[in-house]
């Protein structure tokens, strides 16, 4: 079988990567400027693939500098972060390469214990601590390591808006007392939180207070989408009829991980797609969910569940408390509406989204607010 150009994880090479020109350019400029970029973007939107293709361009054209992504996602703590960072060290300068070894020559005062992830058998670092002050001495030096490579660093910590939930309350204040002498480190924070993201840059009272360029990632051009998608299945020997793009970036609203998702199940049929297989395809992709979906009920309450269908049902709602609206769904008071909306966007059900003309809310997994507004 052929290779699946359509990739729905990770990076493999420019060849898969669709658009993002401007912003890759606008990354190179920052990056050649030392000037440290705020990254923000919903979730899926390609954030992540967009910095792993920041590095292959910086690679591909020989510039000089290492790359470096950490994603504390998954971190809770200022420990976590540490053992993120330590480990996506080790990842990048192997223990048999020359900046490998002196990694593990400096790492060697730190006291560390060594392990391997058991799912990608990638390499793990945590310490041994004795005290809260040493995790931040260890993160000093960490960064103070990087910091003296004899080429600049550029370092992007994905999801950065996650440390602001750190039990240690000043840790903004402690990484950018850290980070405010670190010349040969260029940074990269990442967010999906916009609302979070936004505070933590653009409030005067917030250490990183206009430290920083801000990029905001919106969709993909649709044209360009659409060229892709056609060559990618002519490149393979194969066909898409306009008609069949049309529907998928038009049913996916242009969301870059569930477009990839759906030409990705479309590209296994290994023929020539016409629109009654997308349709097929989008049957298909949520009958295979429907089962998850279901248990979302489960964590809501039963006037919230209303809810969610309701955003489903309109798609894009940007007048949630009007009477049309709460009369239509059956959702009862404004007040009581506006608590169940802050709810599901806290739960990240709800995607919010604010541009200087209006403020707009829909269901934040496609295939979920299709899911709803076909089942209900």
């Amino acid at each position: 079988m052929k290779e699946n150009p359509f990739i729905i994880k990770g990076y493999k090479s420019e060849k898969f990567f669709c658009d993002r020109f401007a912003e890759t350019q606008d990354l190179l400029s920052n990056v050649a400027n030392g000037v440290d970029t705020t990254l923000i973007s919903p979730r899926k939107y390609g954030k992540t693939g967009l910095i792993l293709h920041l590095f292959d361009q910086i690679r591909k054209k020989s510039l000089p500098y290492y790359t470096l992504y950490v994603d504390i996602y998954s971190t809770l703590s200022l420990e976590d972060f540490v053992k993120e960072l330590s480990s996506s060290i080790l990842e990048t300068f192997p223990e048999k390469s020359s900046a490998g070894k002196k990694f593990l020559n400096f790492l060697k005062s730190l006291r560390p214990v060594f392990s391997y992830d058991g799912l990608s058998g990638s390499p793990q670092v945590s310490f041994a601590y004795s005290s809260d002050n040493d995790k931040v001495s260890t993160l000093k030096d960490l960064l103070n390591y990087l910091n003296a490579q004899n080429k600049p660093i550029v370092l992007a910590i994905d999801e950065f808006q996650q440390i602001a939930q750190y039990p240690e309350k000043n840790m903004e204040a402690l990484l950018r007392t850290i980070i405010q002498n670190l010349h040969n480190i260029i940074f990269i924070y990442c967010g999906s939180k916009r609302r979070l993201m936004s505070e933590m840059f653009h409030s005067p009272n917030r250490p990183f207070f206009s430290s920083t360029s801000t990029l905001s990632i919106d969709k993909i051009d649709r044209d360009n989408y659409f060229g892709f998608i056609k060559e990618k299945f002519k490149e393979n020997g194969l066909s898409i009829s306009s008609e069949a793009i049309d529907f998928v970036l038009d049913w996916t609203k242009l969301h870059t991980f569930y477009t990839q998702c759906l030409c990705n199940h479309l590209f296994r049929r290994q023929k020539d797609i016409t629109i009654d297989d997308v349709k097929a395809s989008c049957r298909e992709i949520l009958n295979g969910e429907s089962a998850n979906y279901a248990q979302f009920r489960e964590f809501l309450t039963p006037q919230q569940w209303k809810m969610l269908i309701a955003i489903a049902k309109e798609e894009t709602l940007t007048q949630p408390t009007s009477a049309r609206f709460l009369s239509k769904y059956n959702l009862g008071g404004a007040t009581n509406a506006r608590r169940m909306l802050d709810t599901l966007v806290e739960k990240e059900l709800v995607l919010k989204e604010t541009t200087k003309d209006r403020t707009s809310y829909r269901v934040y997994d496609v295939f979920l607010l299709r899911y709803l507004a076909l089942e209900y």
